[in-house]
């Protein structure tokens, strides 16, 4: 995020898009809740009628795969009507004018055509998002997760940066993320292209640093992505696999293809706290320590480092990840050893300047929004408050391209995925709990009332859906939360498990997916 959640309350108008914020970060939903209490403007996009959508002056159900058009929709309202802040823009842009040119085409009607929406709808969403002195974006997943998702997002800093909403408290562009600490992971370097702190493995100074630290020669070369580690899992040029808190045999698309590349390996390793249905595939599982029994921090969304404390000891033969990834590397010959997490710390505090001046004793009481460049910093509320980072923002035009798969005469419906309040990721912890299981025991598929009429399913009858990918068979929710010819199921579920049915196309950029659009059919099997 470039702002903080408390900023949510700050927001004049919110745009949330692609997020079900309030089952999906309720946390940050409630925020968002308060905001609307006290007269922030809400425009809300999404296929489905989530929660939100009750509270927003503007709704969108937009068809899935067509964000793009959408916010060119509204960058052409702003421009056409000069909405825009001139004054940012000329100072603190570049690239307008070829911005300005492609978003000419995307009139009102042409976006609303694509999208399935209303065009005054469009053009109101435009107006109050450029007309809020500040205006907060927010999106998860539903941006993210489709062929075009990386222009999806450069989309949506085109919209900020005109509106000049960038560098201001009580605005910016917020990406919600999915887990407790997926932002530290990449912070960390848990991306095939970096090292801790966002620096390229490709690039000789910042690996010669981590060279001398370390005392190892690195390789320059950048990695593969997990989509691309399992197509060459499944073609036999990747022998041995490592996964740790991951179970990609119910979170990964194609979950067919999935279980062959990883049944490809020669050695699997699965370190966990369940035996997960990946687990089952491995040839060792290191059993890890959960979050209340060990020590260490976690980055959430917003960019705070924080800190977590060792509740209880770890249970049976359990270590927490950093002891058993210290032992392992001792056995392979680095003889480096740490007594406690905090000694990790200072040395991510030598190599990473955006945690330079993190420490445990700074974080005991409250935690530290990076960049954090020295000791004594206060830690960062928003980013590029004394400018953009790179000198200028670059506004990238682009333009709106079908997703990979759209529906046709054998396979007529729209398949989208999600989450629910009450299930989490794969249910490897939720899954255990009986109270969640009784509010949300097992997988189902949303369909509009209208559609399921037509093919004669009623509601909780039992329903065939299949992709080019696969064939499952869950439960029907008859709705009106869902448009004609779209359908939703959440992936939490191993039993009629949706992602037997997605589709592993990527974006050529980000390598993420298209998880949310699949071209389905849908067939009744019993009441």
């Amino acid at each position: 995020m470039t702002n903080s959640i408390e900023e949510v309350l700050d927001n004049d108008a919110m745009f949330v898009i692609g997020s079900n914020t309030t089952e999906n970060h309720p946390v940050i939903g409630t925020f968002m809740k308060q905001a609307i209490r006290r007269g922030t403007k809400l425009i809300v996009a999404d296929p489905r009628r989530i929660e939100l959508a009750d509270y927003a002056d503007v709704f969108l159900q937009i068809k899935p795969g067509t964000n793009i058009a959408l916010i060119n929709g509204m960058i052409h309202v702003i421009i056409e009507n000069k909405l825009y802040d001139r004054d940012f823009v000329d100072k603190h842009t570049e690239n307008f004018e070829e911005l300005k040119k492609v978003v000419k085409d995307y009139t009102p009607e042409l976006a609303a055509e694509i999208c399935g929406v209303d065009k005054e709808d469009i053009i109101k969403a435009a107006r109050i998002y450029a007309e809020a002195e500040r205006a907060g974006i927010y999106y998860a997943m539903g941006i993210t997760q489709h062929t075009t998702g990386t222009h999806s997002v450069m989309s949506l800093s085109n919209l900020s940066l005109i509106c000049g909403n960038i560098g201001k408290e009580g605005a910016g562009i917020n990406p919600l993320r999915g887990q407790n600490n997926v932002q530290g992971a990449c912070d960390m370097g848990g991306l095939p292209t970096d090292l801790p702190g966002y620096q390229k493995v490709f690039k000789d100074e910042a690996r010669e640093k981590f060279e001398r630290v370390w005392k190892v020669k690195l390789p320059s070369k950048v990695g593969l992505t997990v989509p691309e580690i399992l197509d060459e899992a499944e073609k036999g040029k990747i022998k041995f696999l490592y996964i740790m808190g991951e179970n990609p045999m119910v979170s990964d698309p194609d979950i067919n293809h999935v279980k062959k590349a990883l049944t490809s390996l020669d050695f699997l390793i699965v370190q966990d706290i369940f035996l997960t249905e990946t687990a089952e595939l491995a040839d060792v599982v290191l059993p890890a320590a959960s979050f209340a029994e060990k020590d260490g921090t976690f980055t959430n969304t917003e960019r705070r480092v924080q800190r977590i404390r060792k509740a209880i000891e770890p249970v049976g033969a359990a270590k927490a990840d950093w002891q058993i990834l210290t032992d392992l590397m001792v056995r392979l010959g680095h003889d480096k050893k740490y007594s406690h997490p905090s000694e990790i710390m200072d040395e991510i505090r030598s190599v990473t300047p955006s945690y330079r001046g993190i420490s445990y004793d700074r974080i005991e009481v409250e935690g530290i929004q990076w960049p954090c460049t020295y000791m004594k910093h206060p830690g960062t509320k928003y980013l590029h408050r004394e400018g953009i980072a790179r000198g200028k923002g670059l506004l990238m035009a682009v333009d709106h391209r079908d997703s990979a798969e759209v529906p046709d005469s054998e396979y007529p419906f729209i398949l989208t995925t999600g989450r629910l309040l009450y299930q989490y990721h794969t249910r490897t912890m939720t899954g255990r709990v009986d109270g969640l299981n009784k509010l949300a025991p097992e997988s189902f598929v949303e369909i509009n009332d209208a559609t399921a009429n037509k093919l004669n399913i009623s509601n909780g009858d039992k329903v065939r859906l299949t992709t080019r990918r696969g064939s499952i068979i869950t439960t029907a929710r008859v709705t009106e939360i869902v448009d004609e010819g779209v359908v939703f199921m959440p992936f939490h579920y191993t039993e009629g498990a949706v992602n037997y049915l997605t589709n592993t196309k990527l974006d050529e950029h980000a390598k993420i997916p298209e998880l949310k659009v699949a071209a389905v059919k849908i067939e009744k099997v019993g009441s």
